[in-house]
């Protein structure tokens, strides 16, 4: 016999101190708002109190709550990405705010140039440059580069200057330059090799490598102070203390807004029947992948694109049933042989290519399941996320594309597409009927 579930004020109460989302749902499982929390356990339960109850800001929620979840994150600023992201996708009914089209602002280097410059942006590039982000807050973010640039003092206009340019020795500096907080380069104060050193000392910062960089600073400062260059050892001391407390990024990977990178879906599909000799363009992608929730359970995704772009009433997504533990390999098979015996029985067309998350076990995992039950496969591939693999049948070496691949860039978005609906979205799933063949 089943216990009786929790009334929401009692199950915050086994909420972990650590921060993350919390989800709030109604008599019918639906999310009807959705939280960041510093520390979860404090924050949901402030919802179950007398002030809350009369606050006009949730008095109107607070009766509607009947089911309350979370997600845990590492840290504060993932806890506010993570809900940034959730709140736009899942539109709840009581949230007011990050339903819009604003994206995050992210930092820019634009590499190619001679003397890199660095940028705040909202639309970055396609090609040529270095990106950081996204950032939770763009006061914040501006906040951040001023630091920063007195601390690396790089140049933040667009102008095109290069070394060997004789021109520039008479250009006349902006006031920057007057308050050190760029060395020059527009009027030849500083080589290019140096220039990009400072560079090199401010990717290290932005890739998290904090203990190498800080590592040499300190080094170089206690050079400065044996040579009895009390100024430049003072100015690396500031640096350093500048640096330790700017920590506001997310992991771009991680918390991917793909309204904010170009994706062109036609040629992307030109792209992948051409890279490989598929026999006509491509108009159903489907991707897959593996996710475990807390507890032990196991889950799997399965997104559909069509003509390049995502298909939302194709998604669905599976409650392992067969596995006992964690084995990514036996569930790839379970979920790909149930997808395709359901399309196969229904009579549907199956997608023009299948695309699984993961490296090659994943891959051989799928194919296997396809053979069980005598399905001719169509096109499948596998791309692995660390250095963007792909991995095809019967191929023992992975095929690498250019970053800059409008065919890759395609493949990536039904990757981390696969991936974010079987990750981020787990907790909406809590009830059987929500599970695909569970109803």
């Amino acid at each position: 016999m089943t216990e009786p579930a929790l009334e929401p004020r009692e199950k915050v109460k086994s909420f972990p101190t650590s921060p993350g989302v919390y989800l709030m749902k109604d008599d019918r499982g639906r999310v009807i708002y959705v939280g960041k929390a510093v520390n979860l356990r404090n924050r949901a339960s402030s919802y179950f109190t007398k002030q809350a109850a009369e606050d006009f800001r949730t008095s109107a929620l607070v009766p509607e709550i009947k089911d309350i979840d979370f997600i845990t994150v590492d840290s504060e600023v993932d806890a506010l990405l993570l809900e940034a992201r959730l709140i736009k996708d899942i539109q709840p009914p009581f949230n007011k705010e990050l339903k819009d089209d604003k994206t995050f602002p992210y930092l820019e280097i634009f590499i190619r140039e001679e003397f890199p410059r660095v940028e705040f942006t909202r639309k970055p590039r396609p090609r040529g440059t270095k990106l950081y982000g996204p950032f939770t807050n763009a006061k914040k973010l501006r906040g951040a580069i001023a630091v920063l640039q007195q601390v690396f003092r790089f140049r933040t206009c667009s102008l095109n200057i290069k070394q060997e340019e004789e021109r520039w020795r008479w250009f006349r500096p902006c006031l920057l330059a007057s308050i050190h907080q760029c060395t020059a380069p527009c009027n030849l104060r500083i080589s290019r090799d140096d220039y990009r050193r400072d560079i090199r000392k401010l990717r290290l910062f932005l890739e998290g490598k904090k203990k190498r960089l800080f590592r040499e600073l300190r080094d170089e400062m206690v050079v400065a102070a044996g040579e009895r260059k009390y100024e430049k050892a003072a100015r690396f001391r500031d640096q350093i203390k500048a640096l330790e407390n700017l920590n506001l990024c997310g992991d771009l990977k991680q918390h991917a807004q793909p309204e904010v990178f170009q994706i062109n879906p036609r040629r992307g599909l030109l792209g992948l029947k051409k890279v490989f000799d598929l026999p006509q363009l491509p108009r159903r992608i489907e991707g897959m992948d593996i996710a475990h929730l807390q507890g032990g359970e196991t889950v799997a995704s399965c997104v559909q694109f069509i003509d390049g772009l995502p298909f939302k009433h194709g998604y669905k997504r599976f409650k392992i049933r067969t596995v006992e533990g964690v084995d990514d390999f036996a569930s790839m098979r379970e979920v790909v042989s149930r997808h395709f015996r359901r399309l196969q029985q229904e009579g549907e067309a199956f997608p023009d290519i299948l695309l699984i998350d993961g490296g090659k076990g994943q891959l051989g995992a799928a194919m296997a399941a396809l053979d069980s039950i005598g399905v001719t496969a169509p096109f499948v591939c596998s791309l692995a996320k660390r250095e963007e693999e792909i991995f095809l049948p019967g191929q023992s070496e992975p095929r690498l594309l250019s970053k800059h691949s409008f065919a890759l860039r395609l493949l990536q978005y039904v990757r981390d597409e696969s991936h974010r609906f079987a990750q981020s979205y787990h907790h909406l799933l809590r009830k059987k009927s929500t599970f695909d063949g569970e109803s």
